[in-house]
């Protein structure tokens, strides 16, 4: 069962229970929202063809657990001013929520790595915030994806706070679905 917690534009207005946080952030329109609708089995989070569609920290409770839906980073169609404020949010939940246990950082497998991912993933290597590399779209140009794939795992082998394999997945035809949520409840 799924419960829909809220919606919120600052991270001090979240709620301050001690339960444990998994977040999901990556480019904008990655596929975040549909990913947790295929993790959870049901339409929690609004998806959009449109990048930059979720603006705010959505949370979710789900097994004993708070699922983040965070916003994209990366292209978005809104003004500089938000897209700063968006950011900032971002690094005061990642350096803050002591309740955040793993972010997962979403890439389109059909793309590999952008530097907005490598950015996140240098942000999270310094600020110890620990994370694991999930690949979304999996089902789309499958060739593509596996060359992606293999320079994706060299790089996080270099990382410190990088946390398991690559996570591969399609919310479409749920691959890796099962993966994400062995992740997630222990």
């Amino acid at each position: 069962m799924v419960k829909f917690i809220g919606s919120f534009d600052r991270v001090d207005a979240m709620p301050a229970a001690r339960v444990p946080e998994y977040a999901f952030v990556g480019r904008s329109n990655v596929g975040k929202s549909s990913l947790l609708n295929a993790l959870v089995g049901q339409g929690i989070a609004r998806t959009s063809k449109t990048p930059g569609r979720t603006q705010q920290i959505n949370v979710f409770t789900w097994r004993d657990v708070n699922l983040i839906d965070l916003p994209g980073y990366g292209y978005a169609k809104t003004s500089k001013t938000n897209i700063a404020h968006w950011l900032n949010r971002l690094i005061k939940y990642l350096t803050t929520r002591e309740q955040l246990e793993r972010l997962f950082i979403l890439v389109d497998s059909r793309h590999g790595l952008k530097d907005s991912d490598l950015d996140m993933m240098d942000f999270c290597d310094e600020n110890a915030v620990q994370y694991t590399i999930v690949l979304t779209k999996i089902d789309k140009k499958r060739a593509e994806s596996k060359k992606y794939i293999e320079q994706i795992k060299e790089e996080i082998a270099r990382r410190g706070a990088a946390i398991g394999d690559v996570i591969e997945t399609s919310a479409e035809k749920k691959t890796g679905i099962q993966e994400l949520k062995n992740a997630i409840i222990k």
